[in-house]
């Protein structure tokens, strides 16, 4: 198992065994467990995120394919948007979403949100200016 791999089954770990709350960098912060399965492999994987709840649809949430700052974009970016549909754990619920990239001012002013609340988003976007610019999908029930 990778490094990222183990640092996911961590995260995922606490987030079972307390009702969808983690400690550490992420203390506080809103996270799901996103389900998705490999465009390319058909493997099933569960990934960990921050999310932003809209403030007009707070079944609606967003995430942030920042990938901490990196000159790509992540994997589950392509899995999720490729599939259109996935599977969310968000606190102690489990259910299926429809996904929904978004672009233009929409997505800089949810991005921009998401950076005045947890400044790293900031630094992800300062990392990746003038290389790539980090996609935002809106998960919706389905």
């Amino acid at each position: 198992m990778s490094t990222a791999e183990d640092w996911n089954t961590s995260i995922i770990d606490e987030f079972r065994a307390n009702q969808g709350r983690v400690g550490g960098q992420f203390e506080g912060a809103p996270m799901l467990l996103v389900h998705h399965r490999g465009r390319k492999s058909g493997r099933e994987f569960t990934t960990p995120m921050m999310y932003l709840a809209d403030d007009r649809d707070p079944d609606t949430i967003y995430v942030f394919a920042s990938k901490a700052g990196a000159p790509t974009n992540p994997d589950w970016y392509y899995n999720l948007t490729s599939a259109g549909t996935a599977n969310v754990e968000r606190g102690t619920d489990r259910y299926d979403v429809t996904v929904r990239e978004i672009t233009g001012d929409d997505r800089d002013r949810i991005y921009a949100e998401q950076a005045s609340r947890y400044p790293g988003f900031a630094g992800y976007a300062e990392k990746t200016a003038g290389i790539r610019t980090i996609p935002v999908l809106a998960l919706s029930p389905a």
